[in-house]
Formats: structure tokens, sequence, C-alpha cells
């Protein structure tokens, strides 16, 4: 039966699917470039992309066309035969990496720290090192990883041999990092964590850490990978050269797909038999992917995340808005930080007038708009923001 309206899907949604998301406000009935529709016909500018995972958009015609040459030609191979969108993506994941390295696929992020946690362990050592208020998924082993109690806590005991240390905390890193440490594992910006960006030097730091002891340094990019942050991977940014990446999120432009990226000795740890997964490599998937990665590149996309994520947190400090205490992230991943915990009210605001949101942290607000969101459009939402802002505390 079709959607009526946003208040047939919550009543329908609370009798047919558990309670783990909650209850959504609306239903999303369909997309256009960087805006959406509900079930009651209303537009909104999409912000939030899915949590950063609509890279292009919605309907993206690259998309659109590779996803459905794909699925009237092969739809599922599974991973004991090569289907060329696999094989091809792989191909340009490597090559964008810049080294040798070589690609597992998966269906998520979580899945993709799910396999780097298993591959850190085949170098026969078992301490992995975390961080505080990171997000490495849900799953048991990617649970393990994530830094925030309040989702590891209803599920311990988790996977032992994981170290929680601040984030950001070189010092501690030292300490900690030995010769029985197998990985540490780092998101250049805390996503979830409300857009956090490492300090600067950290990342370099890690990198000096783990090589001395023998360690794998895993960048969880999930979020901030495929020219979100205005680079095809934020480590790029940096100088330094990972072990290991994590893929997913804006990877397949709206279609499940994630990946781990092995590099240089990390890329040969895993042998046949260790890893797999019945989805990861999809060929409908990862047909997607090469249109993602195709169109981000011809039509300059890292470049633009770069200048309007730039325009936009600039924008947002002139406002001067009592509220407002400032904008860190890098290219399209943004927080605007607020000096009181009310980034709820903010969002609900928002989305009454238009514009969808994330209230990542309670004093914190994520943008992830589309990588071919207008200049237009990202003005308008400044404009309208200072509206929002107020409205969270009438």
């Amino acid at each position: 039966m079709t959607i009526l309206s946003n208040e047939d899907s919550r009543s329908r949604w609370q009798s047919a699917l558990m309670d783990n998301y909650g209850t959504p406000q609306l239903a999303l009935v369909r997309g256009d470039g960087p805006y959406v529709w509900d079930a009651d016909d209303n537009r909104y500018l999409d912000l939030y992309t899915g949590i950063a995972v609509n890279a292009l958009g919605h309907a993206h015609p690259a998309v659109v066309q590779a996803v459905t040459e794909q699925v009237g030609k092969l739809g599922h191979t599974s991973n004991m035969f090569v289907n060329q969108p696999a094989l091809e993506l792989a191909e340009e994941l490597v090559s964008l990496v810049g080294q040798p390295a070589k690609v597992v696929f998966t269906n998520s992020g979580a899945e993709a720290n799910e396999a780097a946690f298993k591959l850190a362990r085949l170098t026969g050592r078992s301490k992995i090192v975390a961080f505080d208020g990171a997000f490495h998924g849900r799953t048991m082993g990617a649970l393990s990883l994530t830094g925030q109690p309040a989702k590891r806590t209803p599920f311990e005991p988790l996977t032992p041999g994981v170290v929680h240390i601040p984030f950001g905390d070189v010092a501690a890193l030292e300490s900690v990092v030995d010769g029985d440490t197998a990985a540490v594992f780092v998101e250049p910006i805390l996503g979830e964590g409300g857009v956090l960006p490492a300090p600067d030097g950290f990342l370099q730091a890690a990198r000096e850490i783990t090589a001395k002891a023998g360690a794998l340094l895993v960048l969880d990019e999930v979020q901030t990978g495929i020219g979100r942050c205005g680079s095809w991977f934020l480590y790029q940014q940096t100088g330094i050269v990972p072990d290991v990446i994590t893929l997913a999120k804006g990877l397949g432009g709206g279609l499940p797909l994630g990946a781990c990226i092995g590099i240089g000795a990390a890329a040969e740890l895993f042998k046949p038999g260790h890893h797999g997964t019945t989805f990861g490599g999809n060929p409908i998937s990862c047909a997607a992917g090469l249109a993602v990665l195709r169109t981000i590149a011809a039509d300059g996309l890292c470049e633009h995340a770069a200048v309007l994520g730039k325009d936009i947190a600039a924008r947002v400090e002139q406002l001067h808005h009592p509220l407002v205490a400032g904008v860190r992230g890098a290219g399209l991943l943004l927080a605007i930080t607020l000096n009181k915990p009310v980034s709820a009210g903010v969002a609900k605001a928002a989305q009454a007038g238009g514009y969808l949101i994330n209230s990542v942290q309670p004093d914190s607000i994520r943008l992830a708009p589309p990588l071919v969101l207008a200049e237009s459009d990202a003005h308008d939402f400044v404009a309208a923001l200072p509206a929002f802002l107020d409205s969270s505390e009438s």
C-alpha cells in the first residue's frame, strides 16, 4: 500500500518495524538533486543526505544510468566470480590512493571497519587502540572500536583487546602504543562525535608513533572520504600515508557499498578464507560507485566542496548570532557549534522551514549536503538560519 501521508507512515512504522530508530517523523518519497519531498508533498533542501551518503544528491543521471544498465545486464555474481564493475572500481580506488594497494568491498562502513579489525589481528598482535567519542559502527567488532559508552554498554562484553584514549592526545597515544599493538583506528574528523577535527599535527604524530611500533594506522574515512572534505581522502591533506583506509557513505552514491583498502604490506595480510561477504562487490553497487567517482572527477566536486565549505563557514560566522559558537570541519562536512544544547530545536525549526539538518550532538548541528549543492542554495540556508536559531529558544 502506498504511503498516504507522514502520519500514515508513522503509524504503520510503529506496527511493522522494531523500535531501534524510534519512529521517523517524515516519510521521504522522492528526490531530485539536492531536494527531497515528503509524503505530504513538502519540499526540503537536503543538507543531511542520509548522513553524508548521497554525494551526488538524489536521482543523479549518472548513477541512474549506471545502475539501470547494470541491473539489466548482471545483478549479482557472488565473490566466486569476477564482475567488471567491482574490478574497475577497485582499480580506480587504488589509483586514487596513489600507492600499491588492494581493496576488499563491503556493504557498509561498519563492515569495512570489521574487515580492518580482522586485518589488524592478522599481524599476530592483539591490542587495538581507538579513541573516546569515535564512531566506527554498531556491529560487535566495530562497536568495540566505537568510543561512545551509551552505544557500547548495553552490549558488553564486546571484543576484548580494545583500548580507548582521549581523541587527539599525542602523549596518551605514545604511552599506550607498544609492541603488542596491532593497529590504531582514527577518524580524521569525529563525525558522530560532533564533526570534531583531529588537532593539527595529530595524524602526523599517529603515523610516526605507529610506524615506530610496527602497528597499523587505520584511517576511518567512512564520512570524510570520497571528496566530501575537499580531496578524495582527508588524509591526503596531511602529507601522511596510512596502512588501511575504510570507506562507505558517499562511495555508492546512495547504494550500499563500503571498502577496506590495505596499503603496502597491509594489502597482503588477507589470505583465501580469511574474510568474505555475500554482497560485497555487488556489480550494481559498484557500477554506482564508478559513476560517483567519475562524476566527482569530471565536475570538479572535490574543489567545489572545499570552496563552498569555506564559504558556508565564513557566512555563518559573519551572522554573529549569539547562539553560534563557531563552525568546524572541512569541505562539506561541517558542524555549526552552539552555545547551548538546543540543536534538536534548531533542526526541528529548520525542517519546518524546508531544510533537513542533523542535530548530531546537543550543541552541534552537522551539515553534510550533497557535493552538487549550489552556491545559491547554500546562501539561502545561511540567510534562513537565524530564524531557526531564534525559534529553538522560544
